[in-house]
């Protein structure tokens, strides 16, 4: 079984204000069921308010994350699956309750991690 990486950055997720507390039941009546279905691993959302910081072999810590890299924000989900088809089966319905496309990636497995 593999572990996968579904995403969307906070700009994808584009809901009229009257809608909010709707996508949030969705979202967890669908993680819910990840929970029910044992596929759940660990999901959230990038907290935007605390910035990032690079940390150095050294244990030094400079304010903010590569310059050269895109923004890191949105929401997401780990699902263990045993295919690529179901995880995006579940990619679909996390779109579905977030309004909102879903980026879909699979970890690269590593037997000593």
């Amino acid at each position: 079984m593999a572990k996968y990486l579904i995403s969307f950055p906070s700009a994808a997720m584009v809901v009229p204000s009257g809608e909010l507390e709707a996508v949030g039941r969705d979202a967890h009546a669908v993680i819910e069921e990840a929970k029910a279905a044992g596929v759940y691993i660990f999901g959230g959302g990038i907290d935007e308010d605390v910035p990032p910081v690079l940390v150095s072999a050294d244990g030094s810590v400079a304010m903010g994350g590569y310059p050269w890299a895109p923004k890191l924000n949105g929401g997401f989900t780990v699902l263990e699956l045993p295919s690529r088809q179901e995880a995006v089966a579940w990619a679909a319905r996390i779109a579905k309750a977030c309004r909102c496309d879903q980026e879909l990636r699979v970890f690269g497995f590593d037997p000593r991690s």
